[in-house]
């Protein structure tokens, strides 16, 4: 059974920092794109960073660049969220997602429709 799960939520003052860690079981994703989307309350789930099957290729949410850094260790099937000068804004809950639909490509699909396999996702409260 295919399992991501994530850790290193919590609540963080404004400006602070924050690492998330997303762990998969059950299947390897080594060959996929990754990615990290947020639901804050009342709005829709919107992606956040994404990287490639290698790292190779990154993307990132105007809202986020300069400020989180998406990474993936493959050997141990996890990706990772640094998350600097964080903000209040930045509120939600954070969920690590797959894409199995292009293998070994540097596409990164920016809608949670297109990826297969979801965490249960890790709250990151930030306070003013």
């Amino acid at each position: 059974q295919v399992q991501l799960v994530e850790s290193g939520g919590g609540l963080v003052q404004a400006g602070g920092s924050l690492r998330l860690s997303c762990a998969a079981s059950g299947r390897h994703f080594s060959s996929y794109a990754m990615a990290w989307f947020r639901q804050a309350p009342g709005k829709e789930r919107e992606v956040v960073a994404a990287i490639s099957w290698n790292g190779g290729k990154t993307y990132y949410a105007d809202s986020t660049k300069g400020r989180f850094t998406i990474s993936r260790d493959n050997a141990k099937d996890t990706v990772y969220l640094q998350m600097d000068s964080l903000k209040p804004e930045d509120t939600a809950v954070y969920y690590c997602a797959v894409s199995v639909g292009y293998r070994g490509s540097y596409i990164l699909p920016p809608k949670a429709d297109d990826y297969d396999y979801w965490g249960q996702g890790t709250q990151v409260t930030v306070s003013s």
